[in-house]
């Protein structure tokens, strides 16, 4: 088509959008119009995420100035444009698949030099819901490609370090949530998300009497099974919807590598895990088979987990630790 050869020039122009707009009404019935109109959506959700991401850094670098963040805008987006025709995210699918399913509506071509409304966008929650899955997926790949997490490999064993706020957490522990989450085919954020209730972002990891840290990220408790160290805690239970002080043996570990290693075997090796871990591949199930399998006394256990997940944090941090 005559106009494709515009799709780099007008990918975060909304003038080019409304020629598109023009084009479209024109060839109604058009799978090649609608490849475009994808594309071209697909090229500005892609800038956006790269500007969250320049928004989510530290601060201005030494040598930042008004120029340079002008170019480095004008270079992000012609990275988006550049991505998109190069097959993107995979968004491009997924709004063909959401656009097909309706026709045009005007059957009439757009006055000349009608201006682009954000007031005629229509958002369906569907579609947006499928767009943020299908980025966290992307943003998921991007940063496997870049770590090291196959299951047979030890980490470096970081010690008992002192987490100074929830991004510190995230970012510290992502390559063992990682692995450990790689072995069951869960995300990596459900797993720290868990771990973040657990512990209070790690500032509450259970310790010994001489002040030691356990390691346990997950708060699993030393049943007569267990052959290891242990922990005495007077922790929080909720039985009959009351709450009650009960202290317990909590299971301690060498490291926080051991510490996933074991929240993974514990599962797989627990009957009553069987249900959560058919739903590894949706989030919100997995972790609502969890609770209902008991994992935690909290009747509102999986919605705080669920609160974690849909948090801007852990996809954050793993933007930030793309381009660490």
């Amino acid at each position: 088509m005559a106009y494709e050869s515009n799709i780099a020039r007008s990918a975060v122009d909304f003038h080019g959008l409304n020629q598109l707009r023009e084009q479209a009404v024109k060839e109604v019935d058009s799978q090649q119009t609608l490849k475009q109109v994808a594309g071209q959506f697909e090229s500005l959700f892609i800038n956006m995420m790269l500007k969250s991401m320049r928004q989510a850094s530290l601060g201005d670098g030494v040598f930042d100035s008004s120029q340079s963040k002008m170019y480095q805008d004008m270079a992000d987006q012609q990275l988006a444009s550049d991505l998109s025709m190069r097959g993107g995210l995979g968004l491009q699918e997924a709004i063909i698949q959401q656009l097909g399913s309706y026709q045009l509506q005007s059957a009439q071509p757009a006055k000349t030099g009608q201006s682009y409304s954000y007031d005629t966008v229509t958002i369906r929650p569907a579609l947006a819901k499928k767009v943020n899955e299908l980025m966290l997926k992307q943003i998921r790949d991007i940063h496997a490609e870049n770590i090291d997490t196959d299951s047979t490999t030890e980490l470096k064993d970081i010690g008992a370090v002192v987490f100074d706020s929830p991004q510190d957490f995230v970012k510290t522990l992502w390559p063992y949530a990682q692995q450990a989450a790689d072995k069951i085919g869960v995300a990596p954020e459900v797993i720290l998300s868990q771990a973040a209730l657990e512990t209070g972002w790690g500032k509450y990891v259970l310790k010994d009497k001489a002040g030691e840290t356990s390691f346990n990220l997950f708060n699993i408790k030393a049943g007569k099974s267990w052959t290891g160290d242990s922990v005495s805690k007077v922790a929080l239970e909720y039985r009959d919807g009351k709450a009650y002080n009960e202290a317990s043996q909590f299971r301690s570990y060498e490291s926080y590598q051991d510490s996933f290693n074991d929240y993974i075997e514990f599962l797989q090796t627990q009957p009553r895990y069987r249900d959560a871990l058919k739903h590894t591949g949706n989030a919100d199930a997995f972790v609502e088979q969890l609770q209902k399998a008991g994992f935690a006394t909290d009747p509102n256990y999986s919605d705080k987990i669920k609160r974690i997940m849909n948090s801007d944090i852990l996809a954050r941090i793993s933007l930030e630790s793309d381009h660490a």
